[in-house]
């Protein structure tokens, strides 16, 4: 099974891709995003 997102944004900084230890690859990352609404109170 595969997911799929679509993120935009800043990388903050380099990925960290690891493994656990039954083999599964794992990637966290942190990223930044400059969003303006419209009607902010």
């Amino acid at each position: 099974m595969m997911n799929r997102a679509i993120l935009l944004g800043r990388l903050v900084r380099d990925p960290e891709l690891r493994t656990t230890q039954n083999g599964t690859s794992v990637c966290s990352f942190t990223l930044a995003i400059d969003r303006r609404f419209k009607n902010q109170y």
